[in-house]
């Protein structure tokens, strides 16, 4: 999948027109994209689409016209852009209470790296977590992480064939397994490995 250039992007003047609409598409396409694993757990597999919908907002809000700042724009979150052998997902964890979300965040320390996904028969394909910036300390994690899913060639082509997929986490303070994926969520992945 191409990572995103400044001739993608719609002008802050045309994304103002445009917005509305866009949003509502975006939000669609992110439904469709979105893995619950559990009540409190969110997996959002981003792709051009969703990209190019953060940093359109990110230039709008931050009113960046200028080329170096959308390029600044771009090279924070084209990494996010799924590179063909892998899928990538911002993970939500995500908790109403504060004082139980608190808890949480200490209870789920490692969390981000126990996330995994597997093909069919394969081994887990386990999260590489934050690669950008560290989002946990040795107290607690943080509630937004970026997660990189790395697959052989000979998954990719087992999945192309047909084979399940799934997802899940195992934490010594949570375990949980979708298997196998929604049809309609599988597809949209497959479609990253392009």
């Amino acid at each position: 999948m191409q990572k995103l250039t400044r001739s993608d992007l719609l002008t802050l003047e045309a994304y103002s027109v445009q917005r509305a609409e866009f949003r509502k598409r975006v939000l669609a396409h992110k439904r469709a994209r979105t893995l619950n694993l559990g009540e409190h757990f969110t997996l959002l597999f981003e792709d051009r689409l969703t990209v190019q919908a953060q940093v359109q907002e990110m230039l709008r809000i931050e009113r960046i016209f200028e080329p170096a700042g959308i390029q600044d724009e771009l090279d924070a979150y084209n990494p996010l852009v799924p590179d063909g052998a892998n899928l990538k997902a911002t993970l939500l964890i995500e908790y109403a209470d504060p004082a139980e979300r608190a808890r949480a965040l200490i209870e789920l320390r490692g969390f981000e790296r126990r996330c995994w996904m597997r093909v069919a028969d394969f081994e887990p394909v386990w999260a590489i977590a934050d690669e950008d910036l560290a989002r946990e300390d040795e107290f607690k994690t943080s509630a937004v992480h970026f997660l990189r899913f790395e697959f052989e060639r000979a998954m990719i082509a087992s999945l192309r064939a047909g084979a399940a997929l799934a997802a899940g986490v195992a934490h010594a303070r949570y375990l949980h397994e979708v298997h196998p994926l929604p049809g309609p969520l599988r597809a949209q992945l497959l479609a990253d490995f392009d």
